[in-house]
């Protein structure tokens, strides 16, 4: 066994959701009155924290305007989009076949831990996973700070993990804590962006990465 720990993305990597985060975001621009940003733009913030996502793509809120902005963006992503946003194909295979050959799974995910609970419960697959580190718990990637917290959590050294993300900035995460990586081409980042950041490999088939760990 390669790497004992495997280390997840959420968003974009086990979940097929990034079409909702996009009409979520930019039907929340319009009902705020705000200039909706380009799916373009909003595939640049996945993977980070909500707060400086939503800074990066309109700019320093007030505190009262920020409020307003993560509840409305809430409220349209969990209750009112209904762009779907399931298990990626052969995900929850996968998730299983790992944990049967002894991998110790967790999660690190931009995602707020409310967030990640509900998903998990949708989804059926926080009993495959070990440990989780959230974006309201620590710091926003790329900082390294959720992935050395996970490590300490498991009692795994860097060179036994490895992530697998759809972003550079689970990349760019990964190289900060000095662990290894695996790319996934069908998320929010393309594979010519997402391979400047050496990974392993960038896949196109989450049962590939059986090849790799």
């Amino acid at each position: 066994m390669k790497f004992p720990l495997i280390i997840f993305d959420w968003d974009g990597t086990l979940m097929d959701s990034v079409g909702r985060i996009v009409s979520s975001m930019q039907r929340t621009a319009k009902e705020l009155q705000l200039t909706p940003p380009t799916e373009l733009a909003v595939r640049e913030i996945i993977g980070i924290s909500l707060q400086p996502a939503i800074e990066q793509l309109f700019g320093r809120l007030s505190e009262d305007e920020m409020t307003a902005f993560m509840e409305v963006y809430r409220q349209q992503y969990v209750h009112d989009d209904i762009t779907p946003s399931p298990l990626f194909s052969g995900a929850h295979e996968l998730l299983e076949c790992l944990r049967e050959r002894g991998h110790t799974l967790a999660v690190a995910t931009g995602k707020a831990r409310h967030g990640l609970e509900r998903v998990w419960q949708e989804s059926n697959t926080k009993h495959l996973f070990h440990a989780s580190r959230c974006a309201d718990e620590t710091a926003s990637k790329p900082n390294p700070r959720m992935l050395h917290e996970l490590l300490r959590e498991t009692g795994y050294e860097a060179n036994q993990a490895i992530m697998v993300g759809d972003s550079i900035h689970d990349m760019q995460m990964a190289q900060n804590a000095g662990i290894s990586r695996i790319a996934v081409g069908f998320g929010a980042h393309d594979a010519q962006r997402l391979a400047f950041h050496q990974p392993l490999a960038v896949i196109d088939d989450l049962m590939t990465l059986t090849q790799y760990v």
